[in-house]
C-alpha cells in the first residue's frame, strides 16, 4: 500500500462541501479540529438539510433537528460558518444546477482547499457509497473549476461575487484511493465529541450507546489510517491538485 503523504499546510481558508449533516463527522471533522487549532479558517456547506435521514421523523420534523445538531457539531471543532442548501436529501442530482450553487458558494468563501465526499461507487471494498455522496463529490470537482471561469455562470458576477480561481486542492474524504493524511492523535476526542452532537441521528441509527458507537467507529478507522501514516490516529484524504 502506498505511503500516505502529509496534507499541504500552506493555506488559510477551507470550505467543506458535503451532502448531509453528519457527513463531516465520520472522520474528517477530526482533521478540521487540527486545522482550526492552528488558526486556519474552515466553513461548512451542506447540500441538503438531512431531512430524509431518520425513518421515525417526517422530513418537516427532521430537518430542523439535523440542522441544529450540525451547527452544534461544527462548533465543537471550531467552525462557526455552517450553511445549508435546499437540494432534496436522498435524491440529490448532479449536474448544472448543483454546480451553479456550489460555484456561487466557492466564489463567496474563496477557499484554497475544498474538502468533499468521495465520488466513487465504493468508499471501501464491499461498501457501497450513497448516491448523494457520489453526486456531490463529482459536482464539487467540477464547480471548483467553474468558480474560476467568469464565463461560466456569469450572472453570479452581477452582484458582489467575483471569479475565484484560487482553489488549489480538493480533498476527497473516505476515498479508497487515499494519498494524504492528517495526524489526528491530539484531536480524536474532539472529533468524537463532534460526532456525538448528532445524537438524534445516532440514536435512530443504532441501539448501541451513542458514545460507544462514536468512539468505536472513529477509533477503528483512525487507528488503521494512523498505522499507514506513522501516527496513533489519522484521517485520510485523496488529494486532487487543481492549481499552484
Amino acid at each position: 500500500m502506498a505511503e500516505l503523504l502529509e496534507m499541504p499546510t500552506d493555506w488559510t481558508r477551507a470550505l467543506a462541501i458535503v451532502a448531509h449533516p453528519d457527513d463531516m463527522e465520520y472522520g474528517a471533522a477530526s482533521a478540521v479540529a487540527a486545522w482550526t487549532a492552528e488558526g486556519r479558517e474552515v466553513a461548512y456547506l451542506m447540500v441538503s438539510r438531512g431531512e430524509a435521514g431518520i425513518d421515525t421523523l417526517t422530513p418537516a420534523e427532521c430537518a430542523p433537528l439535523r440542522e441544529a445538531e450540525q451547527i452544534a457539531s461544527a462548533a465543537v471543532v471550531g467552525v462557526d460558518q455552517v450553511e445549508f442548501l435546499d437540494h432534496p436529501d436522498g435524491v440529490i442530482e448532479g449536474g448544472v444546477p448543483l454546480r451553479r450553487d456550489l460555484a456561487a458558494a466557492i466564489r463567496r468563501h474563496r477557499p484554497e482547499l475544498i474538502v468533499t465526499l468521495n465520488p466513487r461507487e465504493h468508499f471501501r471494498p464491499g461498501g457501497w457509497n450513497s448516491a448523494d455522496h457520489r453526486a456531490v463529490g463529482e459536482a464539487v470537482l467540477d464547480a471548483a473549476v467553474d468558480a474560476g471561469n467568469r464565463w461560466i455562470f456569469p450572472e453570479q458576477l452581477d452582484g458582489d461575487l467575483e471569479p475565484w480561481p484560487g482553489v488549489r486542492w480538493v480533498a476527497l474524504a473516505a476515498s479508497p484511493q487515499a494519498t494524504h493524511a492528517v495526524d489526528t492523535t491530539e484531536t480524536m476526542e474532539t472529533g468524537i465529541a463532534s460526532l456525538l452532537e448528532h445524537r438524534t441521528y445516532i440514536t435512530a441509527l443504532t441501539d448501541v450507546d451513542p458514545e460507544t458507537y462514536a468512539r468505536e467507529f472513529l477509533a477503528n478507522f483512525a487507528t488503521a489510517s494512523g498505522e499507514r501514516f506513522g501516527t496513533r490516529y489519522a484521517t485520510t484524504f485523496e488529494l486532487i491538485t487543481l492549481a499552484g
